[in-house]
């Protein structure tokens, strides 16, 4: 195996795959990253068994500057393959490979050699079958991954809860994140035919999610593929394998209310630095606890009870309907749950202090099926 390349475009692509090499493993090929050196063009793989993501640099790539010289393949460890690349001298760096799967790396007068793995010892992916693929709309999937993954549970007590639920509906993706604790839900435009619905429910890693969103750039091309409990998403020329997760995922439709009985409207932007400044306080204390006081139109957001001090301050809002309540939170659940919404206005619909609580935008999409909201469930406080 032999190759030439240009050492910002093989960098770029070793960062792509090497998202998926993991921290720790019990299988040590999976410290490595596969390269496929062939007609095409350089095939990189990087996997941790769950999410595996694949990068070809095509042979015909002009910004590559990619040439074969000799066929071959073998398993590189990934940390030290990047490192050495990024640090080398030159914009040319020409890597060969010999029968013992040792990696001689060159540019101008630097010379690295790196032991390395038979390349059939990785693990195969998947065949992908294209006549199941769908397109999604790229931007507006980022979107909706952004703003519901951080609701995902970290805990494996609860597996289907690491994932991001999705399901396909007449007209629409929905998107359900939970850890039991809050909820987020964000719905897309999505029209498909009959023959399109590659899938009605699934679940997908948490991790996936994280580094399809941070990879794919937004004016790319994104499609979808279901096979053999694993979901495949294609673009440009880079492709991310994940299994999917198993089980039942919680039917999150009954914990929506469909009702309120008080009304807060804020400025969604003006209410975070306002829990940001309350969580100074609530993380020093044992509970990390914030209330929110509605009497009186008044709005009071408070911290009391730390040995360390109290805070209070009032709140400024567009307007506040229904009898008064006091309801306590978590703020750091709060604060992520505003950061969904961006800068506009935010409508908060409270039942009682011990029910969840409930955040949409107050400005209603005029596009169908294309709404996001928080769902909280306040912290009882005797």
């Amino acid at each position: 195996m032999k190759f030439t390349i240009n050492r910002a475009s093989f960098t770029q692509q070793i960062n792509h795959v090497q998202r998926a090499i993991p921290t720790k493993t019990t299988i040590d090929i999976l410290y490595g990253i596969k390269l496929t050196a062939n007609s095409e063009g350089l095939t990189l793989i990087g996997s941790d068994a769950d999410i595996s993501i694949l990068s070809l640099i095509a042979a015909d790539d002009s910004m590559a500057d990619l040439v074969i010289e000799e066929e071959g393949e073998v398993v590189l460890p990934a940390r030290l393959l990047n490192d050495i690349i990024k640090k080398l001298p030159a914009d040319e760096v020409s890597v060969s490979v010999n029968e013992r799967h040792v990696a001689t790396i060159r540019s101008a007068k630097a010379e690295f050699q790196i032991a390395g793995k038979d390349g059939n010892q990785y693990p195969r992916l998947p065949e992908i079958d294209a006549t199941t693929e769908i397109q999604l709309p790229t931007l507006a999937f980022k979107n909706l991954i952004n703003q519901t993954i951080f609701a995902a549970s970290n805990q494996e007590s609860r597996p289907i809860l690491t994932g991001l639920h999705l399901t396909l509906e007449e007209g629409y993706i929905n998107a359900v994140a939970t850890d039991s604790h809050r909820l987020s839900q964000r719905q897309i435009p999505l029209e498909l035919s009959d023959q399109q619905k590659v899938f009605q429910a699934l679940t997908i890693p948490k991790k996936t999610m994280n580094e399809l969103s941070r990879i794919v750039p937004d004016e790319a091309q994104l499609t979808l593929t279901v096979s053999n409990q694993q979901i495949i998403f294609h673009f440009d020329a880079i492709t991310i394998y994940s299994r999917l997760l198993e089980g039942n995922y919680p039917a999150t439709d009954r914990l929506i209310p469909e009702s309120s009985e008080t009304d807060l409207v804020v400025n969604s932007l003006d209410f975070l630095q306002a829990i940001e400044r309350a969580s100074l306080m609530a993380h020093e204390g044992k509970n990390n606890i914030v209330q929110l006081d509605l009497q009186n139109n008044q709005a009071e957001l408070s911290v009391t009870g730390n040995e360390i001090g109290n805070v209070a301050e009032m709140i400024d809002y567009e307007s506040l309907t229904g009898p008064g309540l006091k309801i306590s939170f978590n703020p750091d659940y709060m604060k992520e749950a505003l950061r969904s919404f961006g800068d506009c206005s935010i409508r908060l619909q409270f039942n009682s202090p011990v029910r969840p609580m409930l955040l949409s935008r107050l400005e209603v999409s005029e596009v169908p099926h294309n709404e996001l909201i928080q769902l909280l469930t306040p912290v009882r406080t005797h």
